[in-house]
């Protein structure tokens, strides 16, 4: 390729370094191609062709969101093939709530300087998380903002699309009196608080490389781990038991994300005493002086996932859940009511 402007180099973006960058992804992208992609990577957009045998209403359901300010914790560590798998994590999850299979994935990654290598671990966290969700990556972006971001500095956001039948939406509007709450255990912090944890921990490298007894792995090893995938052991159970209603625990905590799966005419009854809460959430908890409200309010506690399932089903669906990998139990049920969520 002949594209090179030294004028526009003199201004902090190198055309030549995204060049790289591409080449240095590709392999990364390769891994997750599935059928029905169309394009390849470097056209104007990404393609792909619905296959919708066996679906009469095929609906597609459309998600987006970014990793936060947890990408500070991959800039103190200087590791950066995990925060794509966030990015997935953070748009499949959602729309896995409605009943969607994930079809492709883009990406959006703007830095203050293109370092090609450093671009390509993005990428391949990218990868990695749209394999695990079996979706494929048909596209994406990577803008050069000198002056806008540190130059060591970045920002990654996604979208992702899926597919459901009409007839197999999840919506609520099927929960019913007496079902039951499922939760799926978290892999830790996931995606969202971390502008409180940074405070609290006032992280920099010092002591996010601080090996901690209780976590087994330093800090920062453990803020940065990836957001849990949820989808694979979703549909399977989908595909087992009628799965009424299904959150993800994300920004807001139980408070805002589990009123969102009820209808005005139930609430939904969570059992603390059931939650597995692992060691991090305890420490957040003492070291910011941050009371169990807040923490409610803004961790996912150990909880990524909730599914409501009909209560005859709910030990059928927690023994699918866990033959995919996922130690889920029942938290919790579903009582008539006016829409809202009892913490006890």
């Amino acid at each position: 390729m002949n594209s090179y402007s030294e004028s526009y180099k003199s201004a902090g973006v190198d055309v030549t370094a995204g060049y790289k960058a591409v080449e240095l992804m590709k392999k990364h992208v390769a891994s997750t191609m599935i059928p029905g992609v169309v394009s390849s990577i470097g056209g104007f957009g990404g393609m792909f062709e619905l296959d919708t045998r066996g679906i009469s209403r095929p609906v597609l359901v459309s998600g987006t969101d970014g990793v936060g300010t947890k990408l500070k914790v991959a800039f103190i560590l200087d590791r950066h093939d995990t925060v794509g798998i966030d990015c997935v994590a953070m748009c499949v999850n959602d729309i896995i709530c409605c009943g969607a299979k994930p079809l492709f994935f883009l990406d959006y990654i703007a830095v203050g300087k293109n370092k090609p290598e450093r671009v390509a671990q993005i990428v391949s966290g990218v990868a990695k998380g749209c394999v695990e969700a079996g979706c494929a990556l048909v596209g994406g972006e990577t803008a050069e903002m000198p002056g806008f971001y540190a130059l060591d500095e970045y920002d990654i956001a996604g979208f992702t699309v899926g597919l459901v039948d009409r007839s197999q939406v999840i919506d609520g509007t099927a929960v019913t009196t007496g079902d039951a709450i499922i939760a799926l255990p978290s892999s830790g912090v996931h995606s969202n608080g971390f502008s409180l944890i940074r405070k609290i921990f006032n992280l920099r490298q010092e002591n996010a490389n601080l090996h901690i007894a209780d976590l087994g792995k330093t800090l920062g090893e453990e803020l940065l781990t990836p957001t849990r995938i949820y989808v694979r052991p979703v549909l399977e159970t989908m595909r087992e038991v009628e799965v009424t209603a299904a959150c993800h625990i994300t920004g807001g905590g139980f408070y805002e994300n589990i009123p969102r799966m009820l209808t005005p005419r139930h609430d939904a009854i969570i059992e603390l005493d059931e939650i597995k809460t692992p060691p991090i959430f305890k420490m957040i908890s003492q070291m910011g002086n941050v009371d169990r409200r807040d923490m409610l309010n803004t961790f996912n506690m150990g909880v990524g996932m909730m599914l409501c399932v009909p209560g005859v089903q709910a030990d059928r669906a927690v023994r699918t859940l866990q033959e995919n990998g996922v130690d889920a139990y029942i938290a919790g049920q579903i009582k008539r009511g006016t829409g809202e969520l009892t913490l006890c």
